[in-house]
């Protein structure tokens, strides 16, 4: 889930809330450390298939990728693709850093901090795939301007999707799922929905996988799930 500094929803690099939460163990830190820096997205310059992974191959882009298990299911079912994720939450970063390096996954590349700097240096019509599942819903009115689904992230997730390319969003939060709705529904011209029917956004699609949060969200807490998907037109 990402955070962003306080500001204009349309701006770049904005950042809220804590980074880290509890210390990270010593396994875990040994990876920030050696493994991090192998496969980190450069802090500056243009971030491209061939920079990343030394080649043209289909680039996907999660933000807020919380534990990273979707990124780490994906990646391994397209192995030929390259896969960015970021997330400003360290203890995050640490966790998909383990399932990169227990499934030896070499087509994630990770960016710890903003999603929205990192993809803002991909180049225009660059990606096929970008996904934003379960991010922080920022509930109350007052901080609607915080949530990623406001117009600004979504123009900017637009020019970076190659025409054809799709966007997947997620969440289980009744006040989010609404609010998301408004923002896509005035980019229509842009984004296709991929719905024909009620069962289209209440039931997980193929190649979807379960994450943590969505699991507790759904047997803890009782939530439904909805699941989004937009074709660039």
């Amino acid at each position: 889930m990402s955070a962003h500094k306080e500001g204009d929803p349309t701006t770049i690099g904005r950042l809220y809330g804590r980074s880290q939460g509890k210390p990270l163990r010593a396994a875990q830190q040994e990876m920030v450390d050696k493994l991090l820096p192998q496969i980190a997205v450069p802090a500056e310059g243009e971030v491209t298939a061939e920079r990343l992974f030394g080649a043209d191959r289909p680039l996907h882009f999660e933000i807020g990728f919380g534990g990273g298990e979707h990124l780490a299911y994906r990646a391994d079912m397209l192995p030929d693709h390259g896969f960015i994720g970021a997330e400003p939450f360290l203890n995050g970063v640490a966790q998909a850093l383990g399932h990169v390096r227990d499934e030896n996954l070499a087509n994630i590349r990770l960016f710890h901090g903003d999603a929205l700097d990192a993809l803002a240096r991909i180049p225009d019509g660059a990606l096929s795939m970008v996904y934003l599942l379960h991010p922080d819903p920022w509930p109350k009115a007052r901080h609607a301007k915080r949530r990623m689904m406001n117009d600004g992230p979504v123009q900017l997730i637009a020019r970076k999707l190659k025409p054809g390319g799709e966007f997947r969003f997620g969440t289980d939060h009744p006040v989010y799922v609404r609010h998301a709705m408004m923002v896509m529904d005035r980019h229509a011209k842009t984004f296709e929905w991929l719905a024909e029917a009620r069962g289209d956004w209440e039931n997980r699609p193929s190649g979807w996988s379960e994450t943590r949060y969505e699991h507790k969200a759904r047997t803890v807490y009782g939530h439904e799930v909805w699941y989004f998907r937009y074709r660039r037109r």
